[in-house]
C-alpha cells in the first residue's frame, strides 16, 4: 500500500513470485469513470472509490479461499483498509511502501502509460493515513532488495 509511484505494482508483482502467489493489480478494478477522474486530474471521493474497494474485497475473499494473493492498492484510509479486511477470515498483512515527495514525483515524471498525473500525488500525501501495524519500507532502495525485506519479515 501507498501513494500513487511508490511501487506498489513492482514490489507487488515480485513478491507475489517469491511466494508463488498471485498478483491482483488493484488499478485494474477502478471503473472507467474513475480513471476519466483521474486522469483529468480530479482526485477521487470516499464515494467514488468504495464500489471499487467493495470489488477488490470480493476478488480477496476468492482468493483467500485458494491460499491468499498479493495485492498493489493504495488504500490510503483506515476506512479503506477496513472495507478490504471486512470479508475475511485473515487478517491482511499490510506493507507500506514509504518515499519521500521529491522521489514520488520523479517516478511520476518517468513513468509511461498510467493515468494518474502528478497533480494528484499532493491529495494522495494528504488523504495517506498511515497504519501504525503495517511493515513500512523505504522506496529508496533495489526492488529486489525490499521484497527480499519483506519475504525475510513476514516469511
Amino acid at each position: 500500500m501507498g501513494v500513487t509511484a511508490c511501487g506498489k505494482t513492482t514490489i507487488g508483482k515480485l513478491l507475489a513470485q517469491h511466494l508463488s502467489l498471485p498478483f491482483i493489480e488493484a488499478d485494474d478494478f477502478h471503473s472507467p469513470g474513475n480513471i476519466s477522474k483521474m486522469r483529468s486530474g480530479s482526485p477521487l471521493t470516499d464515494e467514488d472509490r468504495f464500489p471499487w474497494l467493495e470489488a477488490l474485497s470480493r476478488e480477496l475473499k476468492i482468493h483467500e479461499t485458494k491460499g491468499g494473493a498479493v495485492l498493489a492498492c493504495s488504500a490510503l484510509k483506515e476506512i479503506y483498509r477496513e472495507s478490504l479486511q471486512r470479508e475475511l477470515k485473515e487478517n491482511i498483512t499490510w506493507i507500506y511502501l514509504e518515499g519521500s515527495e521529491t522521489i514520488l514525483r520523479e517516478r511520476i515524471r518517468n513513468r509511461r502509460g498510467h493515468f494518474m498525473p502528478e497533480e494528484l500525488l499532493h491529495s494522495q500525501l494528504i488523504t495517506l493515513e498511515i497504519p501504525s501495524y503495517a511493515y513500512c519500507f523505504p522506496i529508496d532502495k533495489e526492488p529486489e532488495t525490499i521484497v527480499k525485506k519483506i519475504v525475510h519479515l513476514i516469511g
